[in-house]
């Protein structure tokens, strides 16, 4: 059979395999006539367990899954098999004559997972090699690591379950299912000595660390293969810096499932260092994730990237699907919005491109000079739960006067292309036309400059509230040089703007908080709704605003709420209980304002802020009045400040 492949490296990769090691070349031969090779597609699905005499089926190249159907049709996966492993061993009670076939009454199926190449070992020829005692040994072995991953795969599914329910998928992070401590060696090592310390440990990669423990590279099972045997290269002399990637994509402990899966499907990798302040702390193997795979996090990725213009609109019915099970099973408000903000993110991003694409097939061009797109208002506070309206703008560099006609006619395709493509998403347009289709929201670097200077010299009413707006911004897309130098710009002009920032202070004065008291009602005195609080504009807009004017009196910008909490609490601005409870009142604000919105959403209603207090129980009541408390107080900090 292999005969006609001998393409020596694979035939000798079978003779290597524990099945067939110890037999002759002619021994081997007379084996392989009873096997086949297959040569399966990436996403291929094979019902390889109809028949039980079709034996092994060795992985030589690739990878797979196991996967078995639910009655409702959805899919679980049993196991995830790697190259130089074996599926099939389930069949083993059968092949013995000790029961009937277990999987009979079972749809299961092997889905391959990238382009692989198998050998299929019938049983008739496993019979023969079972006689050898090493063979035993070999399948014994692999049998009870298999039977025991598969039981922690499925007592880890049903944990999560009862802790999780349908958001499981969504909060675990690496911290949960990172592999440590982790092996590390250092960049003079030879590589006879990490081949010896990868196989004393059986993994599959070393990480490479500096004196100061830092990490500098990565050298893999496949690095030593291409980089030293490939090569012909002789090992000797050869040390870790010469054969390790250097610089290589990593993940934190605090980075989601789903961040760490799609780097390894966009980079193509199989291995992620974990790192804590520069230093590795664990290491991620694709091999990990996807024993732990969940279909939720694969759909929704797979949704927003895959996303053209025209089905985009099925991005937000995903997201919303992910809303909904956070709020059901009860995740902490932050932590949802930590979720949701991500796949908006994304969503964003990809719109974006989109847009920069749209232009280049309409024969537009490309960018004609590096730029930055930036989201405002709640999506770049990271407070999105719903899509809500557009607010954003872009910055690109600047040209000569020659090319800047050119220049911006590009950019105001390009807003008005990123402005439809969001509306598509379900992003309704900006009614205060804060958008980067708008000439006062985009420009190059010196335009903005300038328009920043006009705010801050004129401090009118109407450029406060731009400034509002504006410090609120994050940097989402494009190139980060460009980023860079943006916000170096803008703390160089808040630095002197110090008339700006006291009289957004002042305006702040001007809009006392409520005293959720006796008197409460003396508040609202000759309004049409009695009992009635909006949470968006007596607790949320003045906290973020107070944070705001803090945060840039001490060149804190381009900062979710809770970054600035934390940057004031480190430069001893705010005190360690104080700054907990602006958190707390933050959250609560939020937590209030989700769960009366998604509750709107859910009758069909129109979405407000505008809260009842007769409606409220007596510790939500409490909560409420404790936030508007320490909002208030906020508001004194802040006005003692300045």
């Amino acid at each position: 059979m292999l005969k006609t492949v001998k393409d020596r490296e694979l035939y000798d990769k079978i003779h290597r395999n524990p099945l067939f090691i110890d037999t002759t070349e002619n021994e081997f031969d007379q084996l392989l006539l009873g096997c086949k090779l297959k040569i399966y597609e990436e996403a291929d699905k094979s019902n390889y367990f109809k028949t039980p005499q079709e034996g092994l089926l060795i992985v030589l190249k690739g990878s797979a899954e196991v996967q078995i159907e639910g009655q409702d049709g959805s899919s679980v996966t049993l196991e995830f098999i790697q190259e130089d492993e074996i599926i099939g061993f389930s069949n083993f009670a059968y092949y013995l004559g000790e029961m009937a076939r277990p999987l009979d009454k079972h749809h299961i199926d092997m889905v391959v997972a990238e382009d692989s190449i198998c050998l299929q070992v019938p049983y008739e020829v496993i019979k023969k090699r079972m006689d050898d005692q090493n063979v035993r040994d070999y399948v014994l072995r692999k049998m009870s690591i298999r039977l025991a991953n598969v039981y922690t795969s499925l007592g880890e599914q049903v944990r999560l379950a009862d802790e999780y329910g349908e958001s499981e998928p969504y909060v675990r992070r690496v911290q949960d299912f990172m592999s440590s401590p982790v092996i590390t060696i250092h960049a003079e090592a030879e590589t006879k000595e990490i081949a010896e310390l990868m196989i004393k440990n059986s993994i599959s990669s070393i990480i490479i660390t500096d004196q100061a423990g830092k990490l500098i590279g990565i050298v893999t099972e496949k690095d030593l293969v291409e980089r030293v045997i490939a090569d012909g290269a002789s090992p000797n002399g050869l040390r870790a810096k010469d054969i390790m990637t250097k610089k290589p994509h990593t993940v934190r402990v605090t980075d989601y499932y789903y961040e760490a899966l799609t780097k390894f499907y966009k980079h193509g990798i199989k291995h992620l260092p974990v790192v804590k302040a520069g230093k590795p702390v664990g290491i991620v193997t694709f091999a990990t994730l996807m024993t732990k795979r969940d279909r939720n996090s694969m759909n929704i990725l797979k949704t927003i990237e895959e996303a053209s213009f025209e089905n985009l609109p099925v991005v937000k019915a995903a997201i919303y699907d992910v809303l909904s099970n956070l709020i059901q099973d009860e995740i902490s408000t932050i932590h949802t919005l930590e979720i949701v903000t991500k796949f908006y993110d994304r969503l964003a991003k990809h719109c974006v491109m989109l847009a920069v694409q749209s232009l280049e097939d309409q024969g537009k061009g490309t960018p004609p000079v590096p730029f930055a797109w930036y989201q405002m208002g709640s999506g770049a506070r990271g407070e999105q739960f719903m899509l809500t309206d557009q607010d954003h703008f872009l910055v690109y560099e600047d040209v000569s006067r020659e090319e800047s006609q050119y220049v911006e006619n590009y950019f105001e395709l390009l807003g008005n292309e990123i402005v439809v493509h969001l509306e598509q998403a379900g992003y309704t347009r900006c009614i205060g036309f804060m958008m980067a289709s708008e000439t006062q929201w985009r420009g190059t670097m010196a335009i903005w400059h300038e328009r920043i200077r006009q705010w801050a010299l004129q401090s009118t009413p109407e450029q406060i509230l731009l400034g509002y707006n504006f410090l609120s911004f994050r940097f989402l897309y494009g190139e980060s040089a460009v980023n860079e130098r943006f916000i170096t710009m803008v703390h160089g002009l808040l630095k002197k703007s110090a008339t700006f920032i006291y009289y957004m202070a002042q305006q702040e004065k001007e809009k006392p908080i409520p005293q959720l008291q006796q008197n409460f009602l003396s508040i609202f005195r000759g309004r049409s709704k009695a009992d009635i609080i909006d949470i968006k504009k007596h607790a949320l807009f003045p906290l973020h605003h107070c944070l705001q004017i803090l945060g840039v009196s001490n060149g804190i910008i381009n900062a979710t709420p809770l970054e600035i909490i934390s940057a004031l609490q480190k430069k001893k601005k705010i005190t360690k209980d104080f700054a907990e409870e602006i958190r707390h009142a933050y959250e609560i604000s939020l937590s209030i304002r989700i769960s009366m919105s998604w509750e709107k959403h859910l009758r069909g209603e129109k979405i407000s802020t505008e809260i009842e207090l007769r409606d409220l129980r007596r510790w939500e009541l409490n909560e409420l009045r404790t936030t508007l408390d320490t909002v208030r107080a906020l508001q004194s900090h802040l006005l003692s400040k300045l």
